[in-house]
């Protein structure tokens, strides 16, 4: 006879665009962060990952999406640039999070499955 296993019920979320991913838990986050610091280098600092890699990122959004996610401004006499969210940067990551949070609620019902 075997020892009965207590499994968890688990799920990623992404969203897709013609069935091309866009955004995935990770590229919410650095949009996220980039809505807090106004800054894709200081959203990257902060999230421990290369500039290189969190432009690429946005880079390959953008490109399937066909339009801006993030708007960078440069700076001028009185100071640094920085960067926003666009308003569909602003609309994939609320999406993003609305979807998270329904997944998010089904898991915890379900709590345990048991065999």
């Amino acid at each position: 006879m075997s020892a009965q296993k207590t499994l968890k019920l688990s799920c990623k979320i992404w969203i897709e665009y013609e069935g091309k991913p866009v955004l995935g838990k990770g590229g919410a986050e650095i949009l996220e962060q980039i809505e807090q610091e106004q800054s894709i280098s200081k959203a990257a600092k902060k999230l421990s990952m290369s500039y290189r890699y969190v432009w690429s990122y946005l880079q390959k959004m953008e490109k399937i999406l066909g339009e801006p996610i993030v708007q960078t401004y440069r700076g001028g006499k009185s100071g640094g640039g920085g960067a926003r969210l666009t308003k569909l940067g602003k609309t994939l990551l609320n999406e993003f999070k609305r979807a998270e949070r329904h997944f998010e609620k089904v898991v915890k019902e379900e709590k345990q499955l048991k065999l």
